[in-house]
């Protein structure tokens, strides 16, 4: 088992969050350069994390994005009160907003497994368990990362969250964003993911009510925490503020 600090942000600006996963991502990667000297007794202790939040309503564009798939001009970005940021994981365009819970696992995969295929299925297998939780059945659509329902069905198929990430020298940055009881609207001011063809839905979507947000959080950890081999320590977000 490796060990890994869990920590709840809460309702957190998308920047304040990024940020803090980047000097988190530094932290780590300046431990591992630094291990590389060192002899196995002098080996400095390697941290892990996985942060679990929600934003105001954002527009994030990865470095695979198109501009045209965002559809509002500034004015209208403006007026509804909506931020976007060109950043540095992969993938296109999405929404984060109050409602989903959006993960991200800050972790150096030498500790794990150097796999970045592995990597992002273990991602999605963590949303396709917890979704199996409420009788909500989800896979996965060929060709596209993130996690689906009906993906066998080409008319059917709605994607209930999207996942992109960072990697450098084996350690992650960014994850996914898992609709739970977001306000889905907001998708239809871009072309989420580039995919023009395709739905987009929620846990409140396809039960019909609002969900416990805290016990769908309880539920990712435990099945994160059984596919990574990880064990978690929650950390307070104030405990981040050294780093």
């Amino acid at each position: 088992m490796t060990d890994v600090f869990s920590c709840e942000l809460g309702l957190i600006d998308y920047k304040e969050a990024w940020d803090l996963q980047e000097r988190i991502f530094a932290k780590i990667i300046e431990t591992k350069v630094a291990n590389r000297k060192l002899s196995p007794e002098e080996q400095l202790t390697q941290n892990h994390y996985l942060l679990l939040c929600s934003h105001p309503p954002v527009f994030t564009l990865g470095k695979n994005a198109k501009q045209e798939h965002l559809l509002l001009n500034e004015e209208q970005l403006l007026e509804k009160g909506i931020s976007v940021y060109n950043i540095n994981r992969g993938g296109d365009i999405t929404h984060h907003g109050p409602g989903q819970i959006v993960g991200y696992p800050i972790l150096d995969l030498d500790y794990f497994f150097t796999d970045i295929h592995k990597y992002l299925r273990l991602l999605e297998e963590t949303i396709i368990l917890t979704l199996k939780e409420y009788d909500i059945e989800a896979g996965r659509l060929k060709g596209s990362t993130g996690v689906w329902l009906d993906s066998d069905n080409p008319f059917r198929a709605r994607k209930i969250c999207a996942m992109g990430i960072r990697c450098s020298r084996w350690v992650t940055m960014h994850g996914w964003a898992f609709n739970v009881n977001n306000n889905l609207d907001y998708f239809n001011m871009i072309i989420p993911c580039g995919i023009t063809d395709k739905q987009v839905t929620s846990m409140e979507k396809e039960l019909g009510h609002k969900v416990d947000e805290a016990e769908v959080t309880a539920h990712l950890k435990k099945h994160f925490s059984q596919l990574f081999e990880a064990r978690f320590t929650d950390m307070a977000k104030s405990h981040l503020s050294n780093i």
